[in-house]
């Protein structure tokens, strides 16, 4: 007899588990990603953030200096070890940004509440990305823009079969899809896809979309 799969609120458990436990090392992991695969992928997602802006899945708040002085921005973490290390970073900038504990499944903000959502790196470990997007795509007001930078299953077949080896492992230990791809939900809950960029073998994406008036 199979184990019953998890629900989304025990996988979600179990994330915010996996990343409190990551939080103390998760700066200096990323950093050498940041290196190799990344560039400047944040800076490319909150240099296009306009007016109030929402940050979902903030983690360390690692993408504070890259947002326009002009911007508003809250940010949402699941992790209360993450996001004691962003009010942190928060502090020694001296960045006014509002960071707070939550679950960007479920959003507690009224409809239409931000001009921008951004996410870079956090919808391959959100349990349930339609929700997420769905709820996104609520928060923001009409023509309002989504920003994202994600790893992504690859268009290459053989790295894609990469990919599906290490799929597993990735997923048990640190709550990471590998083969996830944004454009499979976006476009569902109603975004327009404006831009999508794509580079390192194709695993690395950048996507711009809106939410029609």
């Amino acid at each position: 007899m199979s184990e019953a799969r998890p629900t989304i609120e025990q996988e979600t458990a179990r994330v915010r588990a996996v990343q409190n436990k990551q939080a103390p090392k998760y700066d200096r992991q990323i950093s050498f990603f940041e290196r190799i695969l990344f560039g400047d992928g944040r800076e490319w997602v909150c240099s296009r953030a306009r007016g109030k802006v929402l940050e979902l899945a903030c983690g360390t708040a690692r993408n504070l200096p890259f947002y326009g002085d002009e911007v508003q921005l809250t940010g949402v973490e699941l992790s209360p070890g993450m996001l004691a290390i962003a009010h942190q970073r928060a502090k020694e900038l001296g960045h006014p940004a509002d960071l707070r504990l939550g679950d960007v499944q479920a959003l507690d903000f009224p409809d239409e509440s931000f001009d921008t959502v951004t996410c870079t790196l956090g919808f391959c470990t959100i349990p349930d990305t339609r929700a997420a997007a769905a709820e996104a795509f609520r928060v923001l007001r009409a023509g309002g823009q989504l920003l994202l930078l994600e790893h992504v299953r690859s268009p290459r077949p053989i790295v894609r079969g990469g990919q599906r080896l290490l799929e597993p492992l990735a997923v048990r230990f640190e709550a990471d899809h590998l083969l996830r791809e944004p454009l499979d939900y976006v476009p569902s809950v109603g975004f327009v896809i404006d831009e999508v960029q794509r580079s390192k073998w194709g695993i690395v994406e950048r996507l711009r979309a809106h939410k029609p008036g």
